[in-house]
C-alpha cells in the first residue's frame, strides 16, 4: 500500500457507496481507481501522469 492509499478501514465505508457491478466490461479494481481520483486531487497532477 502506497503512503497515501485508504486504509482497510476508510475502504470498508467507501465500497458500500460505489455502484454495483452490471452490464458492460468487469471492473478489475476499484479501490485501485478510488486511490488514483484520491491522489489526482491531492496533488494536482495531470490524469496522464499516473503510474
Amino acid at each position: 500500500m502506497a503512503r497515501y492509499d485508504l486504509s482497510d478501514e476508510e475502504w470498508q465505508m467507501v465500497e458500500p457507496l460505489l455502484p454495483r457491478p452490471g452490464k458492460g466490461k468487469h471492473r478489475v479494481d476499484d479501490r485501485r481507481v478510488v486511490n488514483g481520483i484520491f491522489y489526482v486531487l491531492r496533488t494536482g497532477a495531470p490524469w496522464r501522469d499516473l503510474p
